[in-house]
């Protein structure tokens, strides 16, 4: 009979070699230590496939975007904000289903790179309406080519009628 503490290491080499994996479907993968590791059920879970996607989306974003250090949640929030010149942090923030907390320290990063300014409200005086700057708004326009080459990108990965339809099935999420 195995140790415990045998037990507990070969549990926690299995969950890991799980955490590993990358499969396209259902097919068991082989892990570090020669294991097959299929997916049962999480084949048939949208959830999971669309994680998954998310996963490879975040990480292929990134690294297009490096060389301008922007991440996802920054280029959204200035793409809104570019796009509505004087909106409210509180509308920005429900508009993308962002924590009022994370959206402050999305917004003081950006402010220090000289993005996005924040300006008194003339409607409230307890909000203040946010704008690009004149440097956002240039680099704005750099992230959103970059961004173009990662949705080419995506359409190289999954094909371009597949992510067409990808954007017409989650359209109602948007």
């Amino acid at each position: 009979m195995a140790s415990p503490q045998k037990t507990s290491r070969k549990a926690a080499g299995t969950r890991a070699a799980i955490r590993r994996a990358r499969p396209a479907s259902g097919r068991a993968h082989s892990g570090d230590a020669g294991d097959v590791i299929g997916l049962d059920a999480l084949v048939g879970h949208a959830g999971y496939a669309v994680r998954r996607f998310q996963l490879w989306i975040f990480q292929d974003f990134i690294k297009t975007l490096a060389t301008v250090d922007i991440r996802p949640t920054q280029y959204s929030v200035m793409t809104v904000i570019g796009a509505n010149p004087g909106l409210s942090q509180m509308a920005v923030a429900k508009r993308l289903g962002i924590e009022r907390a994370r959206l402050v320290h999305l917004l003081d990063s950006l402010e220090e790179r000289d993005f996005v300014s924040r300006i008194p409200s003339t409607i409230d005086r307890r909000s203040h309406a946010l704008h690009l700057t004149t440097r956002g708004k240039a680099a704005l326009a750099q992230f959103k080519r970059l961004a173009a080459e990662h949705e080419r990108h995506v359409a190289e990965k999954i094909g371009k009628a597949n992510r067409e339809q990808l954007l017409r099935i989650l359209a109602c999420f948007t």
